[in-house]
């Protein structure tokens, strides 16, 4: 069966996001100030040839672990559909 996988990566929450607050100081110099925090991250799809969504969830979190995603500065969550 074919499944897609959707990875969302994120600084971890603990660590400075110096794109982020790029974003933030240029939503402030357009004068939108109401937002306290910007933090920038990335999606990534694969597309997954398992015999079960379970496989599919296991081939993508490993992917993410070993190469997608750097445990040191981002955490994952990973979500299959189909």
């Amino acid at each position: 069966m074919i499944f897609s996988a959707q990875i969302k990566v994120m600084p971890l929450k603990d660590l400075l996001d110096p794109q982020g607050k790029a974003v933030l100081g240029g939503l402030a110099n357009l004068g939108i100030t109401s937002i306290n925090d910007v933090r920038i991250g990335k999606q990534i799809e694969l597309t997954i040839e398992a015999d079960s969504k379970e496989a599919a969830h296991q081939i993508a979190t490993e992917a993410a672990t070993k190469l997608l995603a750097n445990a040191v500065m981002e955490m994952f969550e990973v979500t299959i559909v189909g």
